[in-house]
């Protein structure tokens, strides 16, 4: 079965003035393809990450490559499955002088549905009870969600969602995350676009991480934290100066969590050990090889952002030209 979501080997090379060729896509590859998954869309501001959804809505054309939905090449027959995909794109625009359900409505005509797929979702974006009040006049966190009721109205298998918390207060971004959770729930498969690591990683399972125009890694996030995490292992022992010369000594950078205590008998501090996931286990031998024993032991568990920021920190000149990344 072809992946809902397929990019192979995407590039787009814009022309600016003066002839200066500026890469936004260098070969990015992107698959998603299990029904109701919520994929995270990572990268930082400028990554290419705009620029690759607006390739597989076929509102740009790539420079090369393929882009496909649902096994369709998106740059020449996205209208084979439009009916099939919800879309969000940067900010909203809707007529601010009507009101929620009449901007709601107007969409439903041209895609000539009947009204009660109005009432539907604006239940699912629990905008029921606004939907009177002008576009205007709402919130940015309402302004959003009753985009996404638009791009919900065809009851879309696929719902791309590009920054849909962008400038969100917290319980704005607490209300998108609920309603990407519910739509999900329902079945419908979610790609949503976001620098903001910790929201994604409450809502997906899966990401694609980018940079510079290039996936940098995919998979699960267990997977990823797994291979590119940091696990703090906090130890508590009576020498902590000599254990962070032994763990150091091993390649595992460790310091002081905090000063050593004084007091009655020996002086116990904490030492943070930063190392790979799979070597948490090695931190004890290694100390107990040296005969430096634990009073404390605890681990502090890698998240997404620590992945990210090592994927996504500034190559060395060598790294550059492995991965053909321009300036």
């Amino acid at each position: 079965m072809a992946p809902i979501v397929e990019a192979v080997d995407l590039k787009k090379t814009y022309r600016r003035r003066r002839g200066v060729d500026v890469q936004a896509l260098g070969g990015l590859e992107l698959a998603v393809g299990e029904p109701g998954a919520v994929h995270g869309f990572l990268g930082p501001n400028g990554s290419g990450k705009t620029t690759a959804i607006r390739c597989l809505l076929g509102l740009i054309r790539p420079t090369s490559g393929q882009v496909r939905l649902f096994g369709v090449d998106s740059t020449t027959g996205f209208h084979q499955v439009a009916h099939r995909v919800g879309a969000i794109v940067e900010n909203p625009k809707m007529f601010p002088n009507f009101s929620g359900r009449k901007n709601l409505s107007l969409l439903a005509r041209i895609y000539k549905l009947p009204s009660r797929e109005v009432d539907r979702v604006l239940e699912i974006v629990k905008l029921d009870g606004r939907e009177g009040d002008t576009f205007g006049s709402y919130s940015l966190g309402m302004r959003q969600r009753l985009a996404i009721a638009g791009a919900l109205l065809k009851d879309p298998e696929l719902l791309i969602l590009d920054e849909p918390a962008n400038g969100l207060d917290p319980a704005g971004i607490a209300e998108m995350r609920d309603l990407i959770r519910s739509v999900a729930a329902q079945g419908t498969t979610i790609l949503v676009s976001s620098h903001q690591l910790n929201e994604i990683e409450q809502v997906c399972t899966e990401a694609t991480i980018i940079f510079n125009g290039l996936v940098v890694e995919s998979g699960s996030l267990d997977a990823i934290r797994a291979r590119h995490g940091a696990v703090d292992v906090i130890v508590g022992t009576d020498q902590p100066e000599r254990a962070i010369e032994v763990l150091s000594a091993a390649g595992m950078p460790a310091g002081h969590r905090n000063r050593p205590s004084g007091g009655e008998g020996a002086a116990i501090g904490l030492v943070t050990v930063d190392v790979p996931a799979a070597d948490a286990a090695r931190v004890t031998k290694v100390l107990a090889d040296s005969g430096l024993y634990l009073s404390e032991l605890r681990v502090e568990a890698s998240t997404l952002e620590d992945a990210f920021f090592r994927l996504t920190a500034p190559p060395s000149p060598t790294a550059v030209d492995r991965i053909g990344v321009t300036a």
